[in-house]
């Protein structure tokens, strides 16, 4: 466009941006004198008529550009011109370095090349080149069909997925079974923490007892004496009955404090919350997977069987991901009073100041100087009446 412009010849332009007039642009893209350029294809559905005197100048000539990845479009293209029975024409300008000849098709064609002797400057016009082209073409429709044909089992590992996290999500807006939800979370949590500092094949000596208290306390919020605990040759099970009891204790507290209806409803919330949250970070994460995940064919591995145990294992992450933070909020959750949430306000708003590099200010007790006025005495504004019939009225 930016040459024709230059060369002072008249032309529409149909890049997407003119949608009311593109068909109409198109149906008059067979008058006298008339030149459209279009990005990639564009028109169908439109008929072209020709103006009156074109068909004995040779009807529509179509001038291509560029190569398409697929030889579909090309030849939609082509038809553009010569429509039922009309006279027309079509010509290709390629060029080696067009992306589909760079990627599939240099080195071939370039070896035809100077097996032919053609120089650099000659219009290249061969059969050879063009079967070169269509070759390329081909490769590339073979690429995208073995994509497309795999596009299905891609998206059937999501799909489970899915239907897995809108049942759970369901339930829980029906607020079904929440706390046994809850114990079955406390229950599998606890249960790879004792697996991962209490190795029931390992010896009692070699439990690591004080690093499971800490991961407790990070988890649950709640300090318990394990160690003190394990010295009185209890067997692992009674310690996880112990851990569990006293996760479940904390909760149920908080039930009794806050009553079973807001209980439930901030359990119903927090549960949501994480399962909206992990949810989401999880579809972007499986996005990264599913765009590297041609390269393991480098390996001699099969893409798709790799992103559906790769897509489980994430999955299986981020539901655990879910268990934690929904124990972790439940069990630091506490309702505060009126009085405490002035108490932080003015605290963040002291601590703000102190951190602009300013003194907080302190009250200070208002003083009026001078002696006072009596009620009979003449009025201080000069107005001539006593201060009682004036300003101290």
């Amino acid at each position: 466009s930016k040459y024709l412009t230059k060369a002072g010849v008249k032309h529409h332009v149909l890049n997407a941006k003119n949608h009311e007039r593109e068909a109409e642009i198109v149906a008059n893209a067979g008058q006298p004198g008339m030149v459209t350029i279009s990005t990639n294809m564009a028109g169908r559905g439109t008929d072209i008529k020709l103006g009156e005197g074109v068909a004995e100048l040779g009807g529509l000539h179509i001038l291509g550009t560029e190569r398409h990845e697929s030889r579909r479009i090309d030849n939609q293209l082509r038809g553009r011109s010569g429509r039922q029975g009309d006279n027309g024409s079509s010509r290709f300008y390629l060029s080696l370095e067009d992306d589909l000849l760079r990627i599939f098709g240099a080195e071939r064609i370039s070896g035809i090349m100077d097996r032919i002797g053609i120089e650099e400057d000659q219009p290249i016009e061969h059969k050879y080149i063009s079967r070169a082209i269509e070759n390329a073409q081909k490769r590339v429709e073979g690429q995208n069909f073995d994509i497309r044909k795999h596009l299905l089992d891609y998206d059937d590992v999501m799909n489970r997925q899915r239907k897995v996290i809108y049942e759970q999500r369901k339930k829980v807006l029906r607020g079904e079974d929440l706390w046994t939800d809850v114990n079955e979370m406390i229950e599998e949590i606890i249960d790879d923490l004792l697996s991962e500092f209490m190795n029931e094949k390992e010896n009692k000596e070699e439990w690591n007892l004080k690093g499971l208290e800490d991961a407790l306390f990070k988890q649950f919020n709640i300090r318990f004496d394990l160690v003190n605990f394990g010295q009185s040759n209890s067997p692992q099970l009674s310690i996880r009955e112990f851990i569990i009891e006293g996760v479940q204790k904390l909760l149920h507290n908080k039930e009794n404090e806050f009553g079973k209806e807001l209980m439930d409803y901030l359990m119903k919330v927090i549960m949501l919350q994480a399962i909206d949250t992990q949810w989401k970070e999880h579809l972007l994460a499986m996005d990264h997977l599913r765009e590297g995940i041609g390269l393991r064919g480098y390996a001699q591995k099969d893409p798709v069987r790799e992103y559906q145990r790769e897509g489980y294992e994430m999955f299986m992450e981020m539901i655990a991901r879910i268990k934690m933070d929904v124990l972790e909020k439940l069990c630091l959750i506490r309702i505060q009073r009126e009085e405490e949430v002035e108490e932080i306000r003015q605290k963040q708003k002291q601590d703000y100041i102190m951190s602009r590099g300013e003194d907080v200010p302190e009250p200070k007790t208002v003083k009026h100087e001078g002696a006072k006025t009596g009620r009979n005495d003449p009025c201080p504004c000069g107005s001539g009446k006593k201060y009682k019939k004036c300003c101290g009225v």
